[in-house]
Formats: C-alpha cells, structure tokens, sequence
C-alpha cells in the first residue's frame, strides 16, 4: 500500500522559501525552528511593528473610539497603525504604533519557570510573575539571533494562492509603512503568527445600541483599558472573570464604588469568590432604555442595577485573518476559531499554510516551541502529515468533542501540556540530525504547579509590594505533593 504522506513529502522537499507573518513569540520561535533545520534558502519575516514581542508591547494611549458597540464582526480590514517619533539608530523619524491589549499594572499569570521558552532561562532573574517591561525585555533578547530575518514596520495585507492547480505557491503582498512602497513575492510556505488579540468580542445584547448612544464612552473592552484612574468613585460592572478580566477587576476596585459587580457565565477561582470588594453576578440580559431607568442594565437572574457608570468587557477576540479573505473557502467565518485546521497548526487542504499560536488557555511560548518543532521538520521533508481524510477526521471529532465556537481551540485542564507534548513525540519521528532542536516534554512536576497556578498567584498576590523580591514557589511557603 503507498504510503498516504509519500506525495506531501515529496512536495515538501521543495519548500525552500518560507514567509513568517508576525515577530512575535510565536513568529521568533518558528524562526528559530526554521533556522536550526539548515534547510531553507530564504526565511522572511515580517512584523508591522518597530519591534519584536508583539503582544506584549505597551502602548500608553488606548483610543476607545475605535471600538463598535456592539462588536460582533470578525471581518475588520487590516489595522492602521499610529505614528510616534522614533529613537532608532536607523534614523527613522517615526515609527508605527498598534494598539495591544497591554495594561499599565499587567504581570503575568504564568510563574517564570513555566513562561519561559525553554533554550532560554534568563526569565527566572525576574520576579515569579514577571511584570510586562520584564517580559517584554526577554523577549525583545530572544529574537537577537534571528533579528536579522525580520523586516520590521512591514505590513502583509494580502497571501494569496499562486496557483491552485499546480505547486500551489504562495503570493505574499506586503506594505512598508514608512516609505508606502508595496513588494509581491512567492513563497512555498507561510506561516501565520501575527496572534488574535485584534478585533475585540463585544455582545449584542438587548438595548446595547441604544445604551451607548444615551450614556457614550461608558461602555469599554478591555484592549482599551490602561489604568484604574479613570473608575474612581464610579459604579462598575466587569463582564468576564478570564486572567485579564479578575486582573482588572482587582485593579478597579482599588478606586471605584464597593461593591465592584463581576458578571459572569463560569464560576471564578474560589479565592476570588470569596473577595469583599466585589459581589458576583449573572449574564446581563439586557441594557434598560433610559426612558426606564437611568443608566441601568438588568441581569439573567431578574436583577435590575441602576446608576451604572462604567461597563468594562473583558470577554476576549475573535481570530481574524484580513491578509487572507481571498482564501476558499474561507478560515475565519463566525470568527471564534479558524476553520479546516489539523491540530490547531496545519490547513488540511494546504500544509504549506500554518497557524502558529492559535490556542487558547495554555503555557504560550512553550506551546509555540512544539509546533514550531513540528513544522520546520514537515516542511523540510523529515517528516510527514497524515492523509486529508485523517486531518478532517480529527477536526470533525473536535467539533464533536468542543463545538465548533471558541472552545474549539481552548485548551485548559492540563489540555495545552498533553497538545505539546504530543507535538513533541511527532517532531521526534523525523529522521534524526546534529544538533536536533527540540523543546523538552512537561513534566508531572511542572502539570503539577500547572494545576495550582490559582493559588500560588494568590498566594503572591498577598505578599503586596514585598511580592517582587519573590523568585519561587518555595519562598512563598507553599508545598506541593504528587
């Protein structure tokens, strides 16, 4: 019987040239992958911003104007950048600025040891959940040796098939925001990393329009959402209780009226349940005409709250992809996953398309690693992907499985740990080289402060101030058994 990966692996030994979308974790990491295989004749990476880290740079201004309300389309055109003067050695006056999602008071949610990529521990020198400058420094160190690969305030705004009924190339249209000079090229293969923290995910929920148009400004999300200055003294309701929404509750109800309203579909950590400042409350059924009551919203339960000043969401992203709308059929639709994917990474109908990073609820940068691991082996041709039929198989037994929504590519429960180490045995297939690059497995220690990350962060937490000289978990006298 031919062997069903024999024709992809021999077409993979064309891929040659290979395009990154996104300087990023995700994009340095696959860079890094691509590098170490001695294989390719040209790796080209393209970051619209000046720098590397991607999410993680801080923008200071957050101009809330940009946001719809409601906001339920995933189909947003390309974003356009802001200018701010630039200190750069190459003596460009300024340089683009995009908006990310990074707030002024942000530290990780992942201790160090389990943050960190793992061929590079310097993260452990910081605090055990590193502030964003400190994240944000590491990572900028990580690139160093590829940064030479990346071509920086470069814009794609169009990957398109070069032909379908042949070798099936890639044509990579791209737009130096400085100069607006516009370069096509081909490729064999691209890779996506440009991240889904762009067009933010705001509920059409009953009465929303009007509510905005009676009380503007008072209605925000959390890409939008900098410091608690701005809450001071207000009535508040934070809708969503992920990582980033408990953050800025917390944040918030240092300033804002008592008790600080949390409205929620899931149930929060037990320790933030039991918090004094805040009172826990359904979905918000509907936003009241100011005919009704002024300023007021009520819930799923029945419950009517008047005098709300703020409405923060921090209910997350849609994944959108403009730079490939020309893509039939198409890989975003409802925008809460990317569809005809194997494994969350490759496009079944086109393995020389990859998306790096698109899980959610996981340890990122290691995640990168392994599916970094695994492309750069595939498109070298040292190792192969199942036949179409098996991929589409796996993605219909996920829809069975999670849905096809947005917990298609959520990966908690320890999830994310089993994806990447099951990366990690299909790199290890590939015919063996010197000096293999490949990311270390978790291990049962490391699923093991996985599952308690809830309460070592509390536990840091209420260290205050004093919390910054902490390097790990022991210091916080907490012990952990198997």
């Amino acid at each position: 019987m031919r062997d069903p990966n024999s024709l992809f692996l021999r077409m993979l030994h064309e891929v040659r040239r290979v395009a990154i979308i996104g300087a990023g974790p995700a994009g340095v990491a696959t860079a890094k992958h691509l590098v170490a295989e001695r294989h390719f004749q040209a790796i080209d990476v393209f970051e619209q911003q000046a720098s590397t880290g991607g999410v993680w740079n801080y923008t200071p201004y957050a101009p809330s104007d940009e946001l719809s309300i409601p906001q339920t389309n995933p189909h947003q055109p390309l974003e356009e950048p802001r200018w701010e003067q630039s200190d750069d050695v190459d003596q460009t006056s300024s340089r683009p600025v995009f908006v990310t999602p990074m707030y002024d008071r942000l530290e990780s949610n992942i201790p160090h040891f389990l943050m960190k990529h793992s061929d590079d521990p310097s993260l452990e020198d910081q605090p055990l959940f590193a502030g964003h400058e400190s994240v944000l420094q590491y990572l900028n160190r990580y690139a160093d040796d590829v940064r030479h690969l990346i071509k920086f305030r470069t814009q794609v705004y169009d990957v398109r098939r070069e032909d379908d009924e042949g070798e099936g190339k890639w044509l990579v249209c791209t737009k130096d925001l400085v100069s607006n000079r516009v370069t096509e090229k081909i490729y064999d293969a691209v890779a996506v990393a440009s991240g889904h923290h762009y067009v933010p995910m705001v509920p059409d929920i009953l009465g929303i329009r009007d509510w905005n148009k009676a009380y503007p400004n008072a209605i925000a999300h959390s890409k939008y959402y900098r410091t608690p200055d701005s809450f001071r003294d207000k009535k508040v309701i934070v809708v969503g209780n992920s990582a980033s929404g408990l953050d800025i509750a917390t944040q918030i109800s240092t300033v804002c009226r008592h008790p600080l309203l949390n409205s929620k579909r899931s149930e929060a950590p037990e320790f933030q349940r039991t918090a004094s400042w805040k009172k826990e409350m359904p979905e918000i059924a509907e936003f009241l005409p100011p005919s009704k009551l002024r300023r007021a919203v009520r819930f799923s339960d029945g419950q009517v709250e008047p005098d709300v000043d703020a409405i923060v969401f921090c209910t997350g992203y849609y994944y959108s992809f403009p730079f490939l709308s020309s893509l039939r059929p198409p890989v975003v639709a409802s925008g809460e996953r990317v569809e005809h994917l194997y494994k969350h990474l490759f496009h079944i109908d086109h393995p020389t398309l990859t998306f790096v990073g698109l899980p959610c609820k996981i340890i990122p940068f290691r995640t990168c690693e392994g599916q970094a691991a695994v492309i750069a082996r595939v498109w070298s041709g040292r190792l192969g992907v199942p036949s179409k039929a098996e991929m589409k198989a796996w993605e219909a037994q996920r829809i069975n499985e999670r849905g096809a929504g947005k917990k298609f590519h959520e990966l908690g429960n320890l999830e994310d740990f089993r994806y990447h180490n099951e990366l990690v045995v299909w790199a290890l297939q590939a015919k063996s080289k010197e000096d293999d690059k490949i990311p270390p497995k978790w291990s049962q220690h490391d699923a093991l402060i996985r599952k308690n990350i809830p309460r070592i962060k509390k536990a840091y937490a209420d260290r205050g101030d004093a919390r910054h000289e902490v390097r790990s978990v022991e210091q916080l006298g907490i012990t952990l058994h198997e």
